[in-house]
C-alpha cells in the first residue's frame, strides 16, 4: 500500500496547490460546492473517525493506567478532541483580530497559522499509511480529507491572500508529504495514532463549522446537509 498511499498524499498536496484556481468558489452566497464539501468532512469525522477511537480506547487506557494515571486514561481521547477544537478556534480568532486595513493578517499571525496547519496536514499525511488502511478505507479517507482541505484552503486564502498564495500553500502541500514520509519510515505506538485521530477529529469539526456558520457568508444549509448525509450513508453501507 506504499505506492497507493503516496499517490493519495500527492493528491492531497495538489489540492492546496491548485484549489485557488477554482474561482467559482469565491462567491457570496457561499458556493454550494464548499457547503457540500464541509458536510462530507463532518460526516467523515462523526461516522468514521470518532467511532474508530473506541477501538483504540482500551489500548490507550491500559498504557496510561500502567503509569498510575487512571482518571486521565479514561478521558484522554476526548480531551484530545477538545484540544483540537479549541486550538483551531483560537487560531481563527487570532487571524480575524490581526487583520490589517488591506484585509490581510499580520506576518506573525500568518506564520503561526501556517505552522499550525502544517502540523495538522502532516498528521493527516501520517494517517494515510496506518497499517490497517486498505484500498477502500484509503479511498474514503481521500474523499473526506480532500474535500476538507478544499474548505481549509479557501478559508486560509481569505485570511492571508497573496501571502498564502506565495508561500502558505506550498508549505501545507509539503507538510502532507512529510507526514506521509514519517508514516512510511517510522512505526509509532498505537496510543500515538489514537491521540492523533482524536486531535484531528476536533480540528476537522471546528475548521468546517467556522467556515459554514458565519452569517455573512450566507452558507447553503441544504447543500451542507446533502453532503453530510449522503457521505454518511456511503460510509455506513460500504
Amino acid at each position: 500500500m506504499v505506492i497507493e498511499s503516496f499517490i493519495g498524499a500527492s493528491i492531497l498536496a495538489l489540492i492546496h496547490l491548485f484549489a485557488g484556481s477554482l474561482r467559482f468558489l469565491d462567491v457570496i452566497p457561499r458556493s454550494r460546492w464548499l457547503s457540500i464539501a464541509g458536510g462530507v468532512a463532518v460526516a467523515y469525522a462523526f461516522v468514521h473517525l470518532l467511532p474508530e477511537l473506541q477501538q483504540h480506547h482500551e489500548i490507550l487506557r491500559t498504557t496510561i493506567a500502567a503509569n498510575s494515571f487512571q482518571s486521565l486514561a479514561e478521558h484522554l481521547l476526548w480531551l484530545m478532541v477538545l484540544s483540537g477544537l479549541v486550538l483551531f478556534y483560537g487560531l481563527e480568532k487570532l487571524a480575524i483580530r490581526s487583520k490589517t486595513k488591506s484585509g490581510e493578517s499580520t506576518t506573525p499571525a500568518f506564520w503561526l497559522h501556517i505552522v499550525s496547519y502544517a502540523i495538522y496536514n502532516a498528521l493527516l499525511g501520517y494517517l494515510l499509511v496506518r497499517e490497517d488502511r486498505g484500498l477502500r478505507s484509503l479511498s474514503f479517507y481521500l474523499v473526506g480529507i480532500g474535500l476538507h482541505f478544499l474548505v481549509n484552503d479557501h478559508g486560509l486564502r481569505q485570511h492571508h491572500r497573496q501571502r498564502y498564495h506565495r508561500a502558505g500553500r506550498w508549505i501545507l502541500s509539503a507538510a502532507v508529504l512529510a507526514g506521509w514520509g514519517v508514516g512510511v519510515s517510522t512505526e509509532l505506538h498505537e496510543a500515538w495514532t489514537a491521540s492523533t485521530i482524536a486531535f484531528l477529529s476536533g480540528g476537522i469539526l471546528l475548521n468546517t463549522f467556522k467556515e459554514e456558520l458565519p452569517e455573512e457568508r450566507e452558507s447553503r444549509f441544504w447543500a451542507f446537509a446533502l453532503g453530510a448525509f449522503s457521505y454518511a450513508g456511503l460510509l455506513l453501507v460500504a
